[in-house]
């Protein structure tokens, strides 16, 4: 690790992301092993929420999947670029602005990715994302309503 790594390590842990983040991991019944840059794997995450293919918490990298999953150096890049942002936002600020961009985002493109500065800072093609052009809102809209419609009804 970089001395400016050890930094983010450090300051994410006093600034509570980083246990936040293991706090939600041990919640959703994950496997933690350490991984490079700093960060922590969380695999086998099994809350349901939020639907991504990983999502951070300070330096807890969480996934639905496993290990091998991070086999990717790009996706690393991308987590860890995430942790560098809770440790500049000074921790768990980074949620809401985080939840509030991803619904700019959407509104602008019916992607939560696309215009999210969060994302686009991490670079979105590392985090496996597909750029999508600004649209018009109603079509965001009609996209949105059409996407509940063809949903399949409960039991």
């Amino acid at each position: 690790m970089t001395a400016w790594q050890w930094v983010k390590l450090v300051g994410n842990f006093l600034n509570l992301s980083t246990v936040a983040g293991a706090v939600v991991g041990v919640l959703g019944r994950a496997t933690f092993s350490r991984g490079p840059r700093g960060l922590f794997f969380a695999n086998g995450y099994k809350l349901g929420f939020p639907i991504a293919g990983a999502f951070t918490i300070g330096n807890v990298v969480l996934s639905k999947h496993d290990r091998a999953y991070f086999d990717n150096p790009a996706l690393v890049r991308h987590e860890e670029r995430h942790s560098w942002q809770y440790f500049c936002l000074i921790g768990l600020p980074m949620l809401p602005l985080y939840v509030v961009a991803a619904v700019v985002s959407f509104l602008l493109t019916g992607d939560p990715a696309s215009r999210n500065p969060f994302e686009r800072l991490a670079d979105l093609k590392e985090g496996g994302y597909v750029e999508h052009p600004i649209q018009p809102i109603g079509k965001t809209v009609t996209q949105a309503f059409s996407g509940l419609k063809s949903r399949p009804k409960g039991p």
